[in-house]
């Protein structure tokens, strides 16, 4: 008889955690499992979902921000729906809807409770109080859940270090599926970076490509900082900042108020999958200030890109990928001086070797233990 596994988002838009459960909810055995996935504000996950017939619940009063009233709403309908449906196991993901989830499911007697940890939340720069209630509620979901997923060994070292929980804490790496590269030409093709691309200017200038939603955790304003520092130090790159969010028009202001809005290009949707169109660019910068481990340096590094990494994301990734920089976190000028050592060096592109690829089929596979 099929495990019926039930996975809870906040919200169905697209990034990191929403891939994350798309991932396992359509490549988990179908002859071992029944899938629906629910969530609060829907989204492109949710028409990807319907495209590949999974069942979804929307759960209308689920959002991201703490509201009391909203939240007891929220709590109220993960009930129903879990009585409702009976799932024999609930995948949690995202920190609101876990929270409530965990306490939900344990309520209702769900065997089996999976939190997956999408970089510990409690890690943010926050004020001591919001810090200390973040990973209190963070301590008390794992508590709650019989088993916590992490998708970084800094992340596994944390959880291990947590009260109680330690034991239940699994480093599962991300895995991606074999990407086909398009070629330079079909990008140039899309009128959105046409400018970045074809300027006779910048014909010689490096490209350096960050891959992301625009918020402060990302850390694009320390990219952008990066770039205005290098125009005055005459080194000419163009910056693409690729994807949409909430901290756009100030990354447009600051653009501009340093001087480089022209070396800073907003792209906010690219079609099928940017990462297809890795190769286009030079160097792939992630300016991240708080990072679990995102696909895009799995894909960056299959593409052969030389990458620059903020020293907050995956270390097992950093010791096994080639042509690799870290830097500190918040620092442009870290960031200055290794795009000019990339520069300099010019390395042959050199993707990870076929057998040390993060593979989704293993991230499946471990995954799919931890239910029973």
């Amino acid at each position: 008889m099929k495990k019926k596994i039930l996975f809870l988002i906040t919200k169905a838009n697209w990034g990191g955690a929403q891939r994350y459960v798309y991932d396992l909810a359509t490549h988990l055995p179908k002859d071992e499992f029944a899938v629906s996935v629910a969530y609060g504000t829907p989204g492109r996950l949710l028409e990807m979902l319907k495209e590949k017939s999974i069942a979804t619940h929307p759960l209308s009063a689920l959002g991201r921000d703490i509201a009391f009233w909203s939240d007891i709403k929220s709590f109220v309908q993960l009930i129903q729906l879990f009585r409702r449906e009976r799932p024999d196991i609930v995948h949690l993901n995202s920190s609101k809807a876990a929270a409530l989830g965990a306490l939900a499911a344990r309520l209702c007697g769900i065997k089996r409770i999976v939190f997956t940890v999408h970089g510990w939340p409690f890690k943010e720069d926050r004020n001591f109080m919001a810090k200390a209630l973040i990973h209190f509620i963070s301590w008390f979901t794992a508590l709650l859940a019989h088993t916590t997923i992490v998708v970084s060994k800094t992340d596994e070292t944390i959880g291990k270090r947590l009260l109680l929980i330690g034991k239940k804490i699994h480093y599962v790496p991300l895995g991606i599926e074999n990407i086909f590269f398009a070629r330079t030409e079909e990008l140039l093709k899309l009128t959105q970076v046409i400018a970045a691309f074809e300027h006779p200017k910048m014909a010689s200038w490096q490209r350096v490509v960050t891959i992301g939603e625009l918020t402060a955790n990302k850390g694009q304003a320390i990219a952008i900082n990066a770039v205005a520092q290098l125009k005055t130090e005459g080194v000419d790159v163009t910056y693409i900042l690729v994807g949409s969010g909430e901290d756009a028009p100030d990354l447009q202001g600051l653009a501009n108020k340093l001087g480089v809005i022209d070396r800073v290009n907003f792209v906010d949707f690219l079609p099928d999958n940017a990462s297809r169109f890795l190769r286009a660019f030079d160097i792939f910068l992630l300016p991240s200030i708080k990072e679990g481990m995102p696909y895009v340096l799995l894909e960056a590094s299959a593409a052969g890109l030389p990458i620059i990494t903020t020293d907050v994301v995956n270390p097992e990734f950093i010791e096994r990928a080639t042509n690799v920089h870290t830097v500190p976190p918040g620092n442009p000028e870290a960031i200055v001086a290794t795009i000019k050592e990339v520069i300099s060096e010019k390395k042959q592109r050199e993707p990870l070797p076929r057998e040390d690829h993060f593979l989704l089929s293993k991230m499946v596979e471990e995954t799919a233990k931890l239910y029973y």
